[in-house]
């Protein structure tokens, strides 16, 4: 698993749980300021495909998950 892949997946996992905490529909709903944590993720996705620079990137280099595929 590389840092783009996990990017991914905790993005679009942390997209769908704060829908589900902020929609007055969901049997999950807290708050619609939930709402507010959709669209910061969504901000750092996009300013990621622009610049490539993600603090969540920067904590996983730390952590030793490669960059890239070593096929």
């Amino acid at each position: 698993m590389t840092i783009d892949r996990l990017i991914h997946i905790f993005a679009g996992s942390f997209i769908l749980l704060s829908l589900a905490l902020g929609i007055p529909g969901s049997p999950l709903f807290v708050s619609p300021w939930w709402l507010a944590f959709t669209a910061f993720v969504g901000a750092n996705l996009l300013q990621y495909g622009f610049t490539e620079v993600c603090p969540l990137g920067w904590i996983l280099g730390k952590l030793g998950v490669p960059r890239t595929c070593s096929r």
